[in-house]
């Protein structure tokens, strides 16, 4: 069994911003020489998060932002807000449903993912954002 460790840094426009990271994934898969395994995507950080999607203007820019407002309206009292004086309880509760990391199955060097699955990272932040990224393999 071999452990591969890798981080990349990406920069995000603030809330609502859905980066593809489906390539930036398979090039440290690539990079890892492991055939078959899992993946561990992980975002530190309290207002980010990481899931699939199929990556495409309708879901991105419309239907995933307006379902989570209807799950944590950013217009919502938030005790977060009164206790630390910021904006993003919100943030901070769309981050913890959605989660901070992903686990993907590796075989013959390439992701397992469905025709229309990508991975993104979500800012659930209110301002942008320079967001690290880890990525844990194993396999062999």
């Amino acid at each position: 069994m071999t452990t591969y460790f890798s981080e990349e840094r990406i920069s995000t426009k603030g809330e609502n911003d859905i980066l593809d990271i489906t390539e930036i994934v398979s090039n440290i898969v690539k990079k890892s020489n492991i055939k078959n395994g899992l993946i561990n995507i992980f975002v530190p950080g309290s207002t980010g998060a990481v899931t699939t999607i199929e990556y495409e203007p309708g879901l991105c820019e419309y239907d995933l932002p307006e379902a989570l407002n209807r799950i944590a309206p950013k217009n919502a009292k938030y005790m977060h807000h009164l206790r630390w004086g910021d904006d993003n309880g919100h943030s901070h509760v769309r981050a913890s449903i959605i989660g901070p990391s992903l686990t993907i199955p590796i075989k013959n060097g390439k992701l397992l993912l469905g025709t229309w699955q990508q991975i993104v990272f979500l800012e659930l932040d209110t301002r942008p954002r320079d967001r690290r990224i880890i990525f844990t393999i194993i396999g062999e």
